[in-house]
């Protein structure tokens, strides 16, 4: 199937998804290039077309699924049609809508003595993507977006997550409705402070654990840090004031990663 024309009902209703508020009424988004297109086609997400530069063809990355369909829509159609679909300054070859998952909190209660990272008011898209792919590579049992977060289908966010949106269970959600539900489930929540008596390297990971990482500019926000049970410290014995939201999530996490896996204990 081809689509030729600006002024099709599709790529209309495609264009929009470059919109929050019409990715939320459509509950759909738009994934950009062949490595994305390609994890969501490995990880089976749920997806209502690919579109590729008809003048180009299927990339060759992509044929192994083309052969199959997969019950998925694949539409050939014009590097304009791409342009007015993108974000990118320069297009990919390729896009797919893909529906937006339906990820349950039972999914994040279901697995005991995971790690759970809950990102409250991290309002860059970048940290944010950042976060969901070292919580995917560090083996996190999920990510909670809370209110104030960058959206998790704005086109940076997606691309800073390099596909692990895919891999992991990622819900946005009210923070003071689920980390009290989490602490009764037997999970223990714990975020960075400047006043953290623990190190990260000294604290006990193991179990159930929430990591609460806040925003870049104002940390945890007060509703949240009432919920915490510690408070723990990235040292830093070199002169930087301070890391950045995802680096001292992916130091943290990591830290998780080594003790549960690692230890010579």
């Amino acid at each position: 199937m081809e689509i030729l024309s600006l002024q099709n009902a599709r790529v209309k209703s495609w264009a929009q998804l470059k919109e929050k508020k019409h990715r939320d009424r459509q509950n759909k988004f738009v994934v950009e290039g062949i490595h994305l297109v390609q994890e969501a086609l490995m990880a089976g997400a749920d997806m209502e077309c690919i579109a590729y530069n008809y003048e180009l063809g299927i990339p060759n990355e992509l044929q192994p699924w083309s052969d199959h369909k997969q019950g998925v829509e694949w539409i050939g159609v014009t590097e304009a049609i791409i342009s007015k679909v993108s974000h990118a300054s320069t297009p990919q070859p390729v896009f797919a809508v893909v529906r937006k998952a339906e990820v349950t909190w039972d999914a994040l209660f279901a697995e005991k003595d995971k790690l759970v990272i809950v990102l409250d008011g991290l309002q860059d898209p970048g940290n944010v993507g950042t976060i969901i792919r070292s919580a995917d590579a560090s083996g996190a049992g999920g990510v909670i977006l809370g209110k104030g977060c960058a959206d998790l289908y704005n086109p940076k966010t997606l691309r800073s997550t390099m596909g692990s949106l895919f891999h992991l269970p990622v819900i946005e959600g009210n923070l003071t409705d689920i980390l009290p539900q989490a602490r009764e489930a037997g999970a223990r929540l714990v975020t960075t402070s400047l006043q953290g008596q623990t190190t990260a390297f000294h604290y006990d990971f193991s179990g159930s654990c929430w990591i609460v990482i806040g925003s870049e500019g104002s940390g945890v926000s007060p509703e949240v840090a009432e919920l915490v049970d510690d408070a723990i410290i990235i040292p830093m014995p070199g002169k930087a004031e301070s890391l950045n939201a995802a680096m001292a999530a992916s130091v943290l996490m990591f830290e998780a990663l080594r003790q549960r896996e690692y230890s010579s204990e």
